[in-house]
């Protein structure tokens, strides 16, 4: 079989000729210890200095060959490919220290070297309903954003199962608005506020889940997280109210294209799985075995409707040994592939500090104990 319909077999849970497999991304470090050269992406802040420098177009070069690349180096079935920077003029901001700086407002930014995250020193908990987006406001994709989506679909469309990540997701939008505590106290002071911004960041994640899957990828995946290691960070019940209403319209918008829908998100969700088959996602990503989300279990409750993307704990492939990721793997394919409907891959994404070792020891795995038919336990 070829991957992409290996993968489509187990979103449709069917039987492929064995396991698929992939990853949603890799940090830079690991790919270029797998593919043996440089590269940009996902590289950090060496990412954001050739922004700077008026290297765009390598950087969005480096995202599509890199897909490629481990695509083939890896033997995956998947790949996640993510929008890139637009095509414009990224000055060089004026620099506060090694690693902050000034944005456009005067807001501090600050940069995190070793996990690449940036963090804004901007207070917006009293932004007001008549900030937010206007919901009806035409919103359109640069289609510069979606130059690595296009050449990897140009290289891998026709043997590859492509998934793009939208790069707004919408249904948990505190990032985009108040931040998280005051977005989630809103739910209870100001519904019409949470209710608003919703509809006008979903907009523009449709906007994206049609642009993405016209471009040719087969599916999307949106990444709003909704729950720590307790459950839903808002409560089931609020979940329901605010959040799932748009992630049912995210659906519609790709299944309407012909496209498959993957929620990603971490955290302890087995009191909100079921919406996920009410909204008929079709597959689930950001399963964390170590914090109780069991594949075994999981396969008996929702098996029948959801497909399942995960199997391996991102802790061991950082802190563990390769023959517990080899057992995390075995586990999953025992227990959640029979009858399809398992795709292995991490929790999340291969992350700094990934060891190489273990991963390629999980990745081993999946050949070894892959391969159709498997009995169930």
């Amino acid at each position: 079989m070829k991957p992409r319909d290996r993968v489509i077999a187990a979103l449709n849970h069917q039987e492929p000729d064995r396991v698929p497999t992939g990853e949603n991304a890799v940090d830079f470090e690991l790919v270029e210890r797998i593919l043996g050269h440089p590269t940009l992406y996902n590289s950090r802040w060496r990412e954001l200095e050739a922004l700077w420098d008026g290297r765009r177009d390598e950087v969005v070069a480096d995202y599509g060959t890199a897909h490629v690349e481990l695509v083939r180096a890896l033997e995956w079935d998947y790949v996640r490919v993510p929008a890139v920077p637009a095509a414009k003029p990224y000055p060089r901001p004026h620099m506060t220290g090694p690693y902050s700086w000034l944005d456009d407002d005067g807001h501090k930014v600050s940069f995190h070297p070793d996990s690449g995250n940036i963090a804004v020193g901007r207070d917006r908990s009293e932004m007001t309903i008549d900030e937010l987006p206007d919901p009806d406001a035409p919103y359109s994709v640069d289609p510069s954003q979606l130059e690595a989506v296009r050449y990897v679909v140009q290289e891998l469309g026709a043997t590859h199962f492509i998934v793009g990540r939208s790069p707004i997701d919408g249904t948990f939008p505190f990032q985009e608005t108040t931040g998280m505590e005051e977005f989630l106290i809103r739910m209870v002071t100001e519904p019409e506020f949470v209710h608003r911004a919703v509809d006008a960041y979903v907009n523009r994640s449709i906007a994206w889940i049609e642009a993405l899957l016209d471009a040719g990828v087969d599916a999307v995946m949106t990444t709003d997280d909704y729950s720590d290691n307790r459950g839903p960070i808002m409560g089931p019940d609020r979940y329901r109210q605010f959040v799932l209403p748009g992630l049912v319209r995210q659906v519609e918008a790709a299944h309407a294209k012909g496209g498959y829908f993957i929620k990603h998100t971490d955290g302890n969700v087995w009191s909100i799985l079921d919406t996920f088959i009410e909204a008929r996602v079709d597959a689930w990503h950001g399963i964390q075995p170590s914090i109780g989300m069991d594949l075994r279990l999981l396969k008996e409750r929702y098996g029948d409707g959801l497909c399942f993307f995960g199997g391996v704990n991102c802790e061991t492939l950082v802190a563990g040994a390769p023959d517990e990721a080899r057992e995390e793997v075995r586990y999953a394919i025992q227990h959640a592939a029979p009858g399809g409907g398992l795709v292995v891959t991490t929790g999340n994404v291969l992350q700094p500090g990934t060891q190489l070792e273990c991963y390629l020891a999980a990745r081993q795995a999946t050949r070894d104990h892959g391969a159709y038919p498997i009995a169930r336990p």
